[in-house]
């Protein structure tokens, strides 16, 4: 892959050619659980990350464009898609809507390619009821600010160059901390072990005294915009993105896998597969399930534009947030299924041989459905639908 130039953000056809190159190496890649550190070096080239930045510090792409951007990805590799979701959340939360100079590092970095990961979540926090405190701490030891504690679920992390923990301050407080990923003390370790999305770094990250700088820190009680309400609803869209993605690449390898058939089924009302009108309705479902989702995730996305140009202008947007993430968890709810949906039916176009293992085309059922478990459809299904018969209001904070 090192054939690949440096190229400009979003210019024309340069993101599709990575992507092409990314695709190409996909279903190898899952197969040998091969982490993807030479992709990412493409995509730092290429600064994907600063999309969201505006010229000259980066790309001055839209929410809507962004999220283009990650399904095309998701396509070629839902795996290297998924690692980019925390990233362009920091971006959206913690540099978008803010101008503390205290963040300016942290955009330097983007802006030059750098990639976000994150530590947040810790396997024994209760988290019916409210939230619980966590076990991760920031304590002032004497000789400076030192971190400890265990998170999972770090997706991105393995590969990440700045990691953004959630941890408990001294006095009790929640703290927000953003560190190199290189610094001393901190371990990042390669046990994730979900049947899908095996190549997202999505595993334990131990931080053993870590010293940490007053300015690496953000306590939650300066009530920083990005615990604004519904801040985290971007990172479900782009969860759903991703699947609307797997859904284009099942729909681009059915068409492969049914114009390479040299034979059809048994019974089949043509002896050539790809003038059998059964399988043609096949690939035309597919075709329309990943029309829908990707259409569905880019008209969410422009309510979280919206969103953008509120905040930006000064005004208090909770009420366009509560509607983005309504937005993001119907979404979510119909492009689940669509996709799991399309990840079956793939296999009716090529019979059998369509699931043997060096095709591997399992994959992307696997990883729609590892994506699709990230905060079940039903719980949103089942809000949205209190929403609409009581105006009840979503959950401001989580996973929503």
């Amino acid at each position: 892959m090192n054939d690949l130039l440096a190229t400009d953000l979003l210019a024309p056809g340069s993101l599709e050619a990575l992507y092409e190159q990314v695709a190409a190496g996909a279903s190898a890649r899952d197969d040998a659980r091969t982490h993807p550190h030479d992709v990412l070096a493409l995509f730092r080239q290429a600064r994907f990350g600063a999309l969201r930045l505006p010229h000259p510090d980066g790309g001055g792409a839209s929410l809507r464009e962004v999220f283009r951007e990650a399904i095309q990805l998701g396509a070629a590799d839902s795996n290297v898609a998924h690692i980019f979701r925390n990233h362009f959340t920091f971006v959206e939360r913690f540099i978008m809507s803010s101008t503390d100079t205290r963040r300016r590092p942290w955009r330097e970095t983007v802006s030059q390619g750098g990639i976000i990961g994150l530590a947040s979540t810790e396997l024994d926090r209760t988290q019916i009821g409210g939230k619980a405190p966590l076990q991760t701490t920031l304590i002032d030891s004497g000789d400076g600010l030192r971190l400890n504690g265990t998170k999972f679920y770090s997706t991105g992390t393995l590969y990440a160059d700045l990691i953004v923990v959630r941890a408990t301050g001294g006095d009790g407080a929640g703290v927000t901390v953003v560190i190199p990923s290189d610094r001393a003390g901190v371990e990042r370790v390669d046990d994730w072990f979900g049947i899908g999305q095996r190549l997202t770094g999505t595993g334990t990250t131990n931080f053993h005294n870590v010293l940490v700088a007053p300015e690496e820190v953000i306590v939650d009680r300066d009530n920083p915009a990005h615990l604004l309400p519904f801040t985290s609803s971007i990172a479900q869209l782009f969860l759903t993105a991703v699947n609307a993605g797997i859904a284009l690449a099942v729909w681009r390898d059915a068409k492969a896998l049914l114009a390479g058939r040299g034979r059809n089924f048994y019974y089949a009302p043509a002896p050539v597969a790809a003038d059998d009108p059964l399988l043609q309705q096949t690939i035309g479902q597919l075709s329309a399930n990943a029309f829908a989702t990707e259409a569905i995730v880019l008209s969410a996305a422009e309510i979280f534009d919206q969103v953008a140009a509120a905040r930006d202008a000064g005004q208090d947007p909770v009420d366009l947030a509560h509607d983005a993430a309504l937005a993001a968890a119907k979404a979510k709810v119909i492009v689940d299924e669509l996709t799991l949906r399309s990840a079956t039916a793939l296999f009716d176009v090529g019979g059998a041989s369509a699931a043997t293992k060096g095709k591997n085309l399992d994959r992307h059922w696997r990883n729609a459905r590892t994506l699709a478990s990230h905060n079940p459809a039903v719980y949103k299904a089942q809000l949205v639908g209190s929403y609409d018969l009581h105006g009840t209001r979503l959950p401001p904070l989580g996973f929503f």
